[in-house]
């Protein structure tokens, strides 16, 4: 089985004549060209992920017609990389133990062609078997021994390195044989690039670069997955000009690569994003991926995975999950603007053992299709976006415990509670073009940013918008460097006084010193809770709130504050022209996400009220936890309403709805376009609105888990 690179290579291009292996390639397409591809057109994509054992068991004819009565565009089809579903002849391509003669991949294929979905095969270039290790050790991944890195969960395999060989020679190999033997429509790779954390590896390649972990490592990174997903796409393009490459992605806002590069070269973002586990996790992690595709894919092509398989810890791959829980995540995906992508593993007894996957998923696909002008996006209706920093995922240390994402988390629920409709924006993308259509931007202790990011941000308020930030907001550059001040400091009026401090018995207090919009609804009290950390900041005049100093929470007898009154401000609130500023010195978002608190989320919703000014061009009231998403569509307008209100928000799975009452909405109609009808979809049924001033006002009588209201609109 012993091959050279020159060999992989010879394989590599008998498979295809077209375009160099190595060396820069191509550019990715980056435009949308006036005929609109077919990979910008998709609404339903399936995937049954094969087991080694499906060779033996799988009813190709019964595959390919449940994907068919799905009505999907697309199906997912196993050629891996890994194991092999079809008879390769790669080295080191272990074919899958039950293959024998077959051509699993070969017949699938087939099927979905003559149902015209189109074919996207899917590899996975993570990791490989011990032959492999033997004859190319410069292919995997070393530990500090410089041993091959193990898989953790099947010590037979063995974890490759994406700055090696293996990827552009092992795997071009691969995509040029399924080009050359089948009709594909694109390629898709699992498990690269990695998310969340980077890998730690020791190779030769590793050894002389960057530290792991450091943002000069993840230039690095970013580099490489720039370069491969060019080369991947290239050679995806060989087979037909408007087939793709696309990656395994997702992860939020803590996703691996920077999303703003990928955003600018890829044509598809797939995020892997299946399910919450029975751990606490929010109900909104679709929606929040969601906000993130939209903000680095500008309308192009979001797919989000939903796993029918029971997601969590521990994971049954073979079992489904909660239908009302799966079918949350579909009404997430939708809600956000993706395209929902529906998955299960293996086919024991010709399609599953456990079928219960199935009937939803039908039933689920074949109503969007029923609705699918009400689903074809143009814009977000939003006049909010909240800054999503990588780099301070990435790379900020808070002083205290806890993930960097409960900023966003907290801030996320109290957009949530307080109905706001909001975008999120990513850090590298603050140009005035981007944010002139937003009245007020947030930012979620955003530690890390550059000094042109500031400048951006400082730009924004002198135009008019207005802005809010907490905790240690702009105080390291994007390398992760403490400033000695504030880069913003200028925009809020604010100095820093000191280090980050916390306390260990009773919690930071705030004490009122004077009435504010930020704080209403809150009366017959002198204090509110404060944050569990805080940032010195230098005297303001006449603040609206004080910083109670520390004190302890046991024994009662001493619970009081020795200093019961203090000049340093909790809050620094300022006016000039239309922009309004909001600077928390404490991490209240992170302590409202962590204790639940309702007065630190009260003070959330009062703030991004006040720095709008109460604008808003979608409002909706009415009882529960509800997640707002508006869009203008093809039709005209969309508003989408999903129902949170569960005892299982918080933590996985959702056992049944808890429908709520009327919902009273209203949502700007600019241009003079008049309104035809408003229809629920779900309810499917219309129902009456009123049209004035710009505006259109109608009621959703109640609302199950998910509800749509589709807003016909013509030009007048």
């Amino acid at each position: 089985m012993e091959i050279n690179r020159r060999e992989f290579m010879a394989i590599s291009a008998a498979a295809s004549a077209a375009g160099p292996l190595l060396g820069e390639p191509p550019q990715a397409a980056q435009t949308m060209p006036s005929d609109v591809p077919w990979h910008q057109r998709v609404r339903r994509v399936g995937q049954l992920n094969m087991t080694e054992h499906d060779p033996a068991v799988l009813n190709v004819e019964e595959w390919a017609n449940y994907w068919a009565s799905l009505k999907v565009d697309a199906v997912l089809i196993s050629v891996t990389g890994i194991l092999a579903f079809y008879p390769t002849a790669v080295p080191f391509h272990q074919r899958a133990k039950y293959l024998n003669d077959r051509d699993l991949f070969g017949e699938c294929c087939a099927a979905a062609k003559k149902r015209t979905m189109r074919v996207i095969a899917r590899m996975s270039p993570d990791l490989n078997w011990e032959p492999a290790t033997k004859a190319h050790p410069e292919w995997f991944e070393l530990d500090a021994q410089g041993n091959p890195v193990k898989h953790t969960e099947d010590p037979r395999l063995f974890r490759t390195c994406m700055f090696t060989t293996y990827m552009t020679d092992y795997i071009p190999a691969i995509m040029r044989e399924v080009n050359s033997r089948y009709d594909i429509d694109g390629i898709f790779t699992n498990a690269w690039p990695p998310l969340g954390q980077m890998p730690v590896c020791h190779c030769a390649q590793c050894s002389v670069a960057p530290a792991a972990g450091t943002p000069e490592y993840w230039d690095r990174f970013n580099d490489r997955t720039i370069y491969l997903w060019k080369l991947y796409d290239s050679i995806a393009k060989e087979k037909k000009p408007d087939n793709l490459f696309f990656a395994n992605l997702g992860g939020g806002i803590r996703c691996g690569p920077n999303t703003k590069q990928l955003g600018e070269v890829g044509l598809w973002f797939n995020a892997d994003n299946q399910g919450r586990g029975g751990e606490a996790a929010p109900a909104w992690g679709a929606s929040l991926q969601g906000r993130v595709c939209s903000a680095v894919m500008k309308g192009r092509t979001s797919t989000n995975v939903t796993g029918a398989w029971s997601t969590g810890t521990p994971r049954w791959r073979n079992v489904t999950k909660s239908v009302v829980e799966s079918r949350m995540w579909m009404n997430q995906t939708v809600a956000s603007g993706m395209v929902p992508w529906y998955h299960f593993i293996g086919a024991e007894d010709g399609l599953g053992a456990d079928r219960r996957w199935q009937d939803p998923g039908r039933e689920y696909f074949t109503w969007l299709a029923k609705h699918d002008t009400h689903l074809r996006n143009k814009r977000s209706v939003a006049n909010i976006g909240v800054v999503m920093g990588q780099r301070t995922q990435a790379f900020y240390k808070h002083p205290g415990q806890g993930e960097g994402m409960d900023y966003v988390q907290g801030l996320y629920y109290a957009l949530i509670e307080g109905r706001f409709a909001f975008d999120f924006v990513h850090e590298d993308d603050l140009g005035a073009e981007n944010l002139k259509k937003y009245r007020a931007l947030l930012l979620p202790n955003i530690a890390l940013l550059s000094d042109a990011q500031c400048q951006q941000l400082r730009d924004f308020a002198k135009s008019g918008g207005s802005l809010m930030a907490s905790f240690e907001t702009s105080m390291y550059t994007e390398r992760n460097q403490r400033r000695t001040e504030f880069g913003l400091a200028d925009v809020f009026g604010i100095k820093r006084n000191g280090e980050p401090t916390t306390t260990n018995g009773n919690g930071f207090v705030a004490r009122i010193e004077r009435n504010h919009d930020i704080l209403a609804g809150i009366s017959n009290t002198d204090w509110i809770p404060g944050a569990e950390y805080r940032l010195p900041i230098a005297q303001v005049e006449n603040p609206v709130l004080t910083v109670v100093p520390p004190y302890v929470a046991y024994p009662p007898e001493l619970s009081y504050p020795p200093v019961a009154h203090t000049d340093e401000p909790a809050v620094v609130v300022g006016e000039n022209g239309e922009s309004r500023t909001i600077y928390f010195p404490g991490d209240i978002d992170r302590t409202a996400w962590r204790s639940g608190n309702t007065d630190l989320s009260r003070v959330l919703q009062n703030s991004v009220r006040w720095l709008t000014n109460g604008a808003a061009p979608v409002q909706v009231q009415g009882d529960g936890v509800m997640e707002t998403f508006a869009w203008e569509t093809e039709a005209g307008f969309a508003v989408h309403l999903l129902n949170y209100t569960n005892p299982n928000l918080h933590k996985g799975w959702i056992r049944q709805t808890y429908p709520v009452g009327e919902q009273k909405v209203q949502i700007d109609v600019p241009g003079g376009r008049k309104v035809t009808r408003v229809e629920l979809l779900k309810a499917e049924k219309a129902v009456p609105f009123t049209q004035a001033n710009g505006r259109v006002s109608f009621t959703v009588p109640s609302v199950d888990d998910y509800e749509i209201a589709g807003v016909y609109a013509t030009s007048t």
